[in-house]
């Protein structure tokens, strides 16, 4: 990747045309090809840029000033980037990399809630996580304190079609007659954020909603000690 902090203007023509007046930016160029051109502000957005594949040849404009002409290959559009004085230029090899990896997706959930089962419902315990269906793993099957068998179904975002998924669970669930011998099977629905329509259709269906603190889960956040 290559940074350069320069003073300039900008034109691109295209299917729109645009400009931007001298001032001091950030040109990256990527590996990938993308050119971007970033101002100290407007969070990660840049102002303008040009999507691979493109290509940049650097010259010198008739005035004079450093030329870089940004042509897109697969269409007419280009991007003209006058520079009336390089501040700082460097490259770097940012090698491979590993792809963003997200804190808090529902296998994490899963894990943690399998530890703590009794967050959702006083009295529950687990008896196993990604308990097999005809139809895919419930992410946990457990029993309350009545002995009574609970499936439980966890998103990060609860919404219509994971309270569908299920209701179809447990549809098969209550078939079995090893857990549905105390009782009928019933469902809890956990989920960092449940949507009203998800709330109003997982109570019509009988269906326990309960609401999951991720980080009170994984020890980051003391509700006791909480002023609100």
């Amino acid at each position: 990747m290559r940074l350069v902090v320069a003073r300039c203007q900008v034109d691109y023509a295209g299917r729109l045309t645009a400009h931007l007046p001298l001032a001091t930016r950030v040109l990256m160029l990527k590996s990938d090809g993308s050119v971007l051109i970033h101002s100290d502000g407007g969070s990660y957005k840049p102002l303008n840029w040009m999507s691979p594949p493109c290509t940049v040849r650097e010259g010198v404009a008739e005035d004079g000033r450093a030329e870089w002409l940004v042509s897109a290959t697969k269409s007419d559009d280009t991007l003209r980037i006058l520079i009336d004085e390089v501040l700082h230029d460097t490259s770097h090899d940012l090698g491979v990399d590993p792809g963003l990896q997200k804190d808090g997706v529902e296998k994490h959930l899963q894990e943690l809630l399998a530890e703590h089962p009794a967050t959702l419902a006083d009295g529950l315990t687990l008896v196993r996580r990604e308990y097999m269906t005809a139809i895919g793993p419930v992410d946990l099957m457990c029993r309350d304190a009545d002995g009574l068998s609970v499936a439980v179904e966890i998103k990060r975002r609860g919404e219509i079609d994971g309270v569908e998924q299920l209701t179809r669970y447990l549809e098969l669930l209550n078939r079995d007659p090893l857990l549905s011998a105390k009782g009928p099977v019933r469902g809890i629905f956990a989920a960092q954020e449940i949507k009203p329509q998800a709330r109003v259709l997982a109570t019509d269906r009988g269906i326990a909603c309960a609401l999951v603190d991720y980080d009170a889960l994984r020890g980051m956040d003391d509700a006791e000690h909480r002023l609100f």
